[in-house]
């Protein structure tokens, strides 16, 4: 037995700007009730043929909104290590807030190779 309604799996291997469109960024997703494959999420109608990685958090924030009820299971990490040496607490929220102070990549012309 499924235990989630739905599946999203991303390929997120986006080394540009937040606002690059780029072939790699790839979105699935599968319904547990469903014999299908998973199928490949296109994203939102633009200018631009490929998701950018503001796209995906835009959609992915939009998901959890619409399906609140669902919850979100997530497999984004870091080791403990990684905690520890930095002396943040174990949680997401102090994680994301730590990261985002140090790899500022959500910034527009901001490319990861430059941080």
């Amino acid at each position: 037995m499924p235990q989630f309604k739905r599946y999203i799996g991303i390929d997120y291997s986006g080394a540009e700007t937040p606002t690059s469109s780029l072939s790699s960024l790839r979105v699935h997703e599968a319904e547990a009730d469903s014999r299908r494959l998973p199928i490949e999420v296109p994203p939102a109608p633009s200018p631009r043929k490929y998701w950018t990685r503001r796209g995906i958090a835009e959609w992915l924030r939009e998901q959890m909104l619409t399906s609140a009820d669902d919850g979100i299971d997530h497999a984004f990490l870091f080791p403990v290590h990684y905690f520890e040496m930095h002396g943040l607490p174990l949680d997401w929220r102090s994680f994301l807030e730590d990261f985002r102070k140090h790899w500022p990549t959500h910034e527009d012309h901001t490319y990861v190779d430059f941080i």
